[in-house]
């Protein structure tokens, strides 16, 4: 009982630190990108994938490891639509990622390089609509740990 406790506790503090990394990334994308920006955004990105990471690894524990068991995930259409959303928000977050990079590298070979407001917006939309499939993340996840008992 204690492990299942501490495994959700950890689950649920990296989806707040998740949707905490994207606020950020959204934030400093709306604004001019000066180096310092730049480097800054690049180190929450890290971050960001170090979290999806470890929250996908704490996830399946629970799914194998916790006290509802498998059977209680495998079968529920919620962790699917929960899981589907979350992959998919992972492949989008490639394409931002892949270009803080490029900004990176374009950075060392020009320390004067900013990247145009618009070369901002593509990614700004991309971790917009990652925020928004974490709010449906969060609706299968209530539907989820209730499926059977309201006859969704």
């Amino acid at each position: 009982m204690l492990k299942d406790f501490l495994l959700a506790s950890f689950h649920h503090l990296l989806a707040f630190g998740l949707v905490a990394m994207l606020v950020t990334e959204s934030v400093l994308l709306t604004r001019p990108l000066d180096t310092p920006a730049m480097k800054r955004l690049a180190g929450v990105d890290r971050g960001l994938g170090i979290v999806a990471t470890l929250l996908l690894v704490v996830g399946m524990w629970r799914v194998y490891d916790g006290i509802k068991g498998p059977d209680f995930y495998l079968h529920n259409p919620w962790f699917h639509a929960k899981v589907g959303a979350f992959l998919l928000a992972a492949l989008l977050s490639l394409w931002p990622t892949v270009r803080f990079l490029r900004w990176r590298r374009q950075l060392k070979a020009d320390p004067s390089f900013v990247p145009s407001p618009a070369e901002a917006a593509g990614p700004r939309r991309i971790v917009r609509f990652e925020l928004a499939l974490v709010a449906v993340i969060l609706v299968c996840a209530a539907a989820m740990a209730r499926y059977g008992g309201l006859h969704l």
